[in-house]
């Protein structure tokens, strides 16, 4: 039996490594899979040897106060793998943590891989060389990636996002709508405040007093929420009780794409919402806020000029950025009425959204398996 450790930190890392488990079966058949797994890697067959909730920290600050417990989980994963060796160590995105760990595995002869790129060509770009030093495959979802990992003799696939793929090139809001027992008339503003637990803390309040906003001029919109948790469900109602009790808004379990997909635009912190958003075709307004501290690093060592994807795959601004202190109450709602008047800016904006989508669009799964199984069999 091929055994092949794998972890991943956090939702979006889970969804990719459970469709890599998946395709990697058809090229290794006899591979048992075993690590740090969500629920969708458990049912795609993987042994959780920790929860996935245990890595899912965000934030310089955050990192600090539990950096004792990531430390210590970091380094039983590595005496465990170094003592029973895995064919091969796979990490799907958390790279603080994973590329720490595949450099120790590395250093034991273990052959690593790193599935999704850190943004080191947005921040830290001297990481670069402790890359070089931990992984033998570089897996990554963006193009200009693959090309910044060669141009530092790193080896590197492009292989596509597994979303572009799971996405169809037309999305059918009629359909979305029924699907949520939503009304097919009128406009909807999905508001999307994050899926950490830090981020929603961050982003309820003031995406739900910008709601309020738009509803106060334009009172036959609609909002909606993607709720991640219970957790994350009561602090929205709550906040929306205390704000703005009036406010039409409907909260969703989940099923993030379908909230997206029945609206007319989205409101959303910066991530994986923001390319979700890009590959359904729906205009957009990113906001992004996080401790002082966090921002005062952030802003001293981040080079990228956006943080929205689709900015950064485009190379320029297509959609609004509003970040720490922007995210205000009228300049989120202003921004948010603007795409919801002017039609042919939105028509503008999905033409170039469906270009970026067929480029993503790779079959990333398949790709992804093919070149690790490769690179098993090279030796």
């Amino acid at each position: 039996m091929t055994r092949i450790a794998i972890v991943a930190g956090e939702p979006s890392g889970d969804r990719i490594a459970a469709g890599l488990i998946r395709a990697l079966r058809a090229w290794v058949p006899d591979a048992s899979f075993e690590g740090v797994a969500g629920p969708r890697m458990i049912e795609a067959g993987c042994k959780t040897l920790y929860p996935m909730e245990r890595l899912s920290v965000m934030g310089i600050t955050e990192v600090i106060r539990r950096y004792r417990e990531l430390r210590s989980l970091r380094d039983h994963l590595a005496r465990r793998f170094a003592q029973d060796a895995p064919e091969v160590f796979v990490g799907v995105d958390a790279p603080e943590f994973n590329l720490g760990l595949a450099h120790r595995l590395h250093q034991k002869g273990i052959r690593t891989v790193q599935y999704v790129s850190p943004q080191v060509w947005a921040w830290r770009e001297g990481r670069v060389k402790r890359i070089a030093q931990a992984v033998d495959l570089m897996l990554t979802l963006f193009p200009f990636e693959e090309g910044f990992y060669k141009r530092h003799d790193i080896a590197a696939e492009f292989v596509g996002h597994p979303l572009a793929d799971e996405i169809p090139l037309q999305v059918d809001r009629t359909q979305a709508r029924c699907a949520l027992g939503l009304s097919e008339d009128g406009s909807i503003i999905a508001l999307l405040p994050g899926s950490r637990s830090n981020e929603w803390y961050h982003h309820t309040e003031p995406f739900i007093c910008a709601a309020a906003w738009c509803y106060q001029r334009e009172p036959s919109l609609r909002f909606v929420v993607p709720s991640v948790s219970r957790a994350a469900r009561g602090f929205v109602e709550r906040s929306r009780d205390r704000l703005a009790p009036d406010l039409p808004l409907a909260v969703f379990d989940g099923c993030s794409q379908a909230v997206i997909a029945a609206s007319d635009v989205v409101l959303t912190v910066s991530g994986t919402a923001t390319l979700e958003a890009l590959l359904l075709g729906k205009p957009m307004v990113v906001a992004y806020r996080m401790g002082w501290l966090s921002y005062f690093v952030a802003r001293l060592l981040v080079k990228a000029p956006f943080i929205a994807l689709p900015n950064l795959l485009a190379g320029c601004c297509l959609v609004p950025e509003l970040i720490q202190g922007d995210v205000r109450t009228w300049k989120l709602g202003q921004e948010l009425l603007c795409w919801l008047k002017d039609r042919d800016r939105v028509v503008a904006l999905q033409g170039e959204f469906e270009r970026l989508h067929a480029l993503l669009r790779q079959s990333a799964d398949t790709r992804a398996a093919r070149a690790i199984a490769e690179m098993m069999r090279a030796g």
